[in-house]
């Protein structure tokens, strides 16, 4: 189907991303009024699969952040424009792109909207739109695995008795030892509180950067710019967060940018 400027677009919606408004029905009926094909996810199904199997000239997701990477890979591939519908708990890369986190249907004016561009980074070859956490972090998202909600999880972290656990990560970047309780790579610049990952002022920026923190309360990071970073482990695999989605990763970690390679509609105006 095409909408009303006679651009195809197919809508995936995740119908389990939080507590998210309005229902997944409601979303769907009016994705399907603008003339989108939509396609309501079913329990494992994967939405990469299904954006593949469509032929559509712009990829959009619903979603929490973990839901949007692997629709905005199949963007990718296509080279093919790709819209973000915030319809999870977090919302991260909706808001570092300036759309109403509270308004799913408003995001749906994208799909006949303008286009800007945007960076992405890889972990050995996997796309991630927001960061890449190793540590403590990555520790707890594991921990909740299986729960809907994982809202300020920083916060959490001391309720939970890992900040009392004792040693660092045993990790190298480029092959220099770091001693670190917590590693954080990022598509640009985030801005860093104790306990608290920020925004970002530019989704363009053409870097990746590289947070490391030690200590029980990591109040302060040693910050490294750069567009590749290498990481290794003494286990050979590490438990991550990627995108706030538990993940084991295999090492060595390649993390590499793609400068302004994804294409993103917004909404007009």
């Amino acid at each position: 189907m095409r909408d009303a400027n006679g651009m195809s677009g197919l809508l995936v919606i995740n119908p389990r991303a939080g507590d998210a408004e309005p229902s997944p029905e409601e979303l769907h009926d009016e994705a399907q009024r603008r003339g989108l094909d939509t396609h309501l996810l079913s329990p494992g199904e994967n939405p990469a699969d299904v954006a593949r199997a469509g032929r559509a000239q712009a990829l959009g997701m619903a979603g929490g952040d973990g839901s949007l990477g692997a629709v905005a890979e199949v963007a990718l591939e296509r080279d093919v424009p790709f819209v973000v519908v915030p319809y999870g708990t977090r919302n991260h890369f909706a808001r570092d792109l300036g759309l109403d986190r509270d308004d799913p249907m408003a995001a749906l004016d994208a799909f006949a909207g303008r286009e800007t561009r945007v960076d992405v980074g890889r972990v050995n070859g996997r796309v991630f739109l927001n960061n890449v956490s190793l540590g403590l972090y990555a520790r707890l998202v594991h921990r909740r695995e299986g729960h809907r909600r994982r809202r300020d999880a920083f916060a959490r972290l001391r309720a939970l008795g890992l900040l009392r656990r004792p040693g660092s990560l045993g990790v190298t970047v480029d092959r220099r030892p770091v001693h670190a309780r917590v590693v954080l790579i990022a598509n640009n610049h985030y801005k860093l509180e104790l306990f608290s990952v920020g925004e970002r002022e530019r989704l363009d920026e053409g870097a990746l950067h590289l947070y490391v923190a030690d200590g029980l309360l990591p109040g302060t990071w040693d910050e490294e710019t750069g567009t590749q970073f290498t990481v290794e482990a003494r286990t050979g695999r590490l438990r991550a967060a990627v995108d706030g989605e538990p993940e084991e990763l295999e090492t060595p970690l390649r993390f590499e940018l793609e400068p302004r390679a994804l294409r993103v509609l917004l909404p007009a105006g």
